[in-house]
């Protein structure tokens, strides 16, 4: 298969535009005529059906939660990017540009980060108007902060609640076109199949979680914003209902999923606090901005900190890398914290710790100023650990955070599953093997507000679509299939929950698919997962009914889709033999213990096609190529 990008040509920065003059156009009066799915309601979401209606599409959006409101996007904290250059301190959109392939270890498509770069402006004057309530400086102007793998201010942020504030601008958007009848929204649905007419990806099949119906949706497209895979390790930052299903469906139905193996570490997380822990909580990276990561420089110093002189600490972040110091890319930062645990330096009852200390800065600046800042961090730090962070270092160490892998799609995001569109965290398209701090935000609204409005319209405009209704053989087909899995889960009638075994895949993902990864571990990894993926089919117990409300089946869904796609995952990294970025082979690094990339034989995007449940997925590459980033090894020092 021939993987093609349908990159414009032309000089990079004109690309986009270039790209957007040549794409067909709907008529406006004809936009009433097309169905549109869409699959999610965070911000790409949310965004892409607020956009879709307001251009006079026919929208259908579905939504897992009782709300759009209660989407993941919500806890994103830290900030959103974009090259405004407000504090003059040498942003460009050339330079957000640079940093972001370089942050993903040049394993990105150019054209796409470039796009991104240029519309990033946008997306702020944009959520400006809508009256999200950015922080701004004394004399109005909007306040920027920094993140990892910049040397720069150029993260927009509204104290530690930014993917919130920004959700209720695109929720309030997305509100008034389901008011004025242009969007149907389905609360409470779980997409459990795509369905493919003729080639063509024409509907969906959903679940009512609230009665058990299974409904079939028909339409003109489908558009995917359903997130990102990082719940496969169970333990991750990600909210409980984040999963891989829909993704997975459609991988199955004929589009590749690209790179599955990039997943970030983040740094700064809430250490793990007991064995039945459901979840992890993320400490903003915008908190390195003041806060001085350290370790005692004697293994086995278990001292409390305020006890540890200035002389006995190792703020190992600043001394091995002086140019960026507690901001580096998260990836490095990740692995350097573990490094130092694994020394032996660690602190806390498990040792699997660091701290992040705030007493310098409170020195400098003043209590007010850091409360200002980050004062519902500290409060939801406290809250949870029932430390003050203001009078005792936060502890932190890395957890699953985002998904830099996804569905592949080409410049116009589209999958090779043709009519279905992915956004957001759900593909893999902007990012490379790691992603830059506050770029999350960026790309779930590049992706909805500034970019499928084009690309959605040129392919509508250039398709030949035939009128397809739900009593098409297919819908009934893919409702089928899809209800006897649901039966299938019932009628196992085993001893062990779905969380149980969840948990259990989820330590085998993260101690040999984690932050660092061997092939004997990778093998070792892959075996156990079939065998757990077995004894899930033969002993996961799932009481109650497919009839009505059933949160043990919806979860028993869910893990067995993380039971096949963890063999993916554990597969595209033994098949990548190099390091770069989030996916660090320990067979493949630098005399200084950093990730060593492989361009001659790696430098491309991975692509996996299905091909039946009882045959190996076949990779395909699109070779990336860089014209404007020179290929280097990474140095934030």
């Amino acid at each position: 298969m021939r993987l093609d990008a349908k990159i414009p040509g032309g000089p990079l920065p004109q690309k986009w535009d270039r790209h957007r003059f040549e794409l067909k156009l709907v008529n406006p009066a004809n936009k009433r005529k097309f169905e549109i799915l869409v699959v999610g309601t965070g911000l790409a979401g949310a965004s892409a059906s607020a956009s879709l209606a307001e251009l006079g599409y026919q929208v259908k959006t579905f939504c897992i939660h009782d709300s759009p409101r209660r989407a993941h996007s919500i806890a994103a904290q830290g900030g959103i990017n974009a090259a405004k250059n407000y504090p003059n301190d040498g942003d460009s959109i050339w330079r957000l540009f640079y940093d972001t392939v370089k942050g993903g270890d040049f394993r990105a498509r150019e054209a796409n980060v470039y796009r991104l770069a240029q519309i990033s402006n946008a997306i702020i004057d944009h959520c400006v108007a809508q009256g999200v309530p950015f922080a701004r400086e004394y004399g109005g102007l909007l306040a920027n902060r920094s993140f990892g793998g910049a040397q720069l201010s150029r993260t927009f942020y509204a104290r530690g609640q930014t993917g919130q504030q920004l959700l209720l601008g695109a929720y309030g958007a997305l509100m008034r076109q389901a008011a004025a009848g242009r969007v149907r929204l389905f609360p409470r649905r779980e997409i459990l199949d795509i369905v493919v007419v003729r080639g063509k990806a024409r509907g969906v099949v959903a679940r009512n979680l609230l009665n058990g119906e299974i409904e079939c949706h028909e339409g003109h497209a489908v558009v995917l914003c359903t997130g990102g895979y990082g719940n496969a390790y169970y333990l991750s930052t990600n909210a409980k209902a984040s999963n891989v299903t829909a993704a997975f469906r459609a991988y199955k139905r004929g589009a590749l999923f690209a790179n599955p193996c990039f997943t970030q570490i983040h740094p700064t997380c809430i250490p793990v606090h007991g064995t039945y822990q459901s979840k992890l909580t993320l400490m903003s990276e915008s908190l390195r901005n003041d806060g001085r990561v350290w370790v005692p420089k004697t293994p086995g110093d278990k001292r409390p900190p305020h006890q540890i002189p200035e002389a006995e600490r190792d703020y190992f972040l600043e001394r091995k890398y002086p140019s960026f110091g507690n901001l580096v890319p998260r990836d490095v930062a990740s692995r350097n914290v573990k490094e130092q645990c694994d020394q032996g330096k660690g602190v806390g009852e498990t040792g699997l710790a660091v701290y992040l200390d705030f007493a310098d800065a409170i020195r400098r600046d003043g209590r007010a100023v850091i409360e200002r800042k980050y004062g519902n961090l500290f409060q939801m730090y406290e809250k949870i650990t029932g430390d003050d962070p203001y009078e005792t270092p936060m502890k932190i160490y890395p957890a699953v955070h985002y998904t830099m892998g996804g569905l592949w799609v080409d410049y116009n995001l589209m999958s090779t599953l043709e009519g279905l569109f992915v956004l957001g965290e759900a593909n893999f398209s902007d990012h490379g093997a790691n992603r830059l701090g506050a770029s999350a935000l960026m790309q779930g609204l590049a992706d909805g507000y500034f970019i499928i409005p084009y690309t959605l319209g040129g392919y509508l405009a250039g398709t030949p679509l035939e009128p397809v209704s739900a009593s098409d053989p297919a819908f009934a087909e893919t409702a089928r299939q899809a209800a006897e899995r649901l039966r299938r889960l019932l009628a196992v009638n085993g001893r062990r929950t779905p969380d149980d075994l969840h948990r259990e895949l989820g330590m085998v993902l993260w101690n040999f698919c984690g932050m660092s990864r061997n092939n004997e571990g990778l093998r070792k990894a892959r075996g156990r997962v079939q065998e757990l993926r077995e004894e899930f089919w033969r002993n996961v117990r799932v009481p109650g009914s497919e009839q009505d409300l059933n949160q043990s089946l919806e979860k028993a869904g869910r893990v067995a889709d993380f039971m096949e796609f963890a063999e993916l995952m554990i597969l595209d990294a033994l098949e990548r033999q190099e390091s770069c970025g989030g996916h660090f082979n320990e067979a493949y690094q630098t005399e200084d213990n950093e990730a060593r990339r492989d361009d001659e034989r790696f430098c491309h995007v991975a692509a996996w096609e299905f091909r039946g449940e009882d045959r190996d997925p076949v990779r395909h590459v699109e070779p990336l190529s860089f014209e404007h980033v020179p290929l280097t090894q990474r140095s934030y020092k």
